[in-house]
């Protein structure tokens, strides 16, 4: 998977030259729409044989414990929250990102990332949403590998 997504990325970019905004917004949308169409469906296998989640912050735990499991083999570093919608899941070792080689490292290596987490943050919402949460995800990378995913509900 590490290297799919790796070959996914560059080809839709590759499709897309990068070089106006307007570029940069498609080749998001691209990812981050493959990535919400395969986390509803993924979510959909995984919790057929589940009972109901009572709320939100079941849902969040889930998605940090359960999903994160299955698709990364560890669970989430670090779920915080303020209780009023927004969640911040930290993973310290996000395991798309340890093959890629960074040469500096810093500021350019996160910008050169950052294609690398719109088809996850894609997967979080797709999956969040087919479990009843509609939200807005945004990724973080400022120190390769870890990774900071911020989800706000939509209410």
């Amino acid at each position: 998977m590490d290297f799919f997504l790796i070959e996914m990325v560059d080809t839709i970019c590759r499709t897309a030259s990068t070089e106006t905004d307007a570029d940069s917004e498609a080749v998001f949308y691209k990812l981050e729409t493959l990535g919400y169409a395969v986390g509803q469906r993924l979510v959909e296998r995984f919790t057929k044989d589940r009972p109901r989640f009572a709320d939100t912050l079941d849902v969040v735990k889930f998605i940090c414990k359960d999903f994160w499991t299955i698709m990364f083999k560890k669970q989430i570093d670090n779920l915080k929250t303020n209780h009023r919608g927004v969640y911040v899941l930290q993973d310290n070792n996000f395991r798309w990102f340890m093959r890629m080689s960074t040469d500096i490292g810093g500021a350019d290596s996160a910008r050169k990332a950052s294609p690398y987490v719109w088809f996850p943050c894609g997967i979080i919402r797709g999956a969040l949403a087919n479990l009843g949460v509609p939200s807005v995800v945004v990724a973080e990378t400022s120190n390769l590998p870890q990774c900071t995913f911020q989800i706000k509900i939509v209410q």
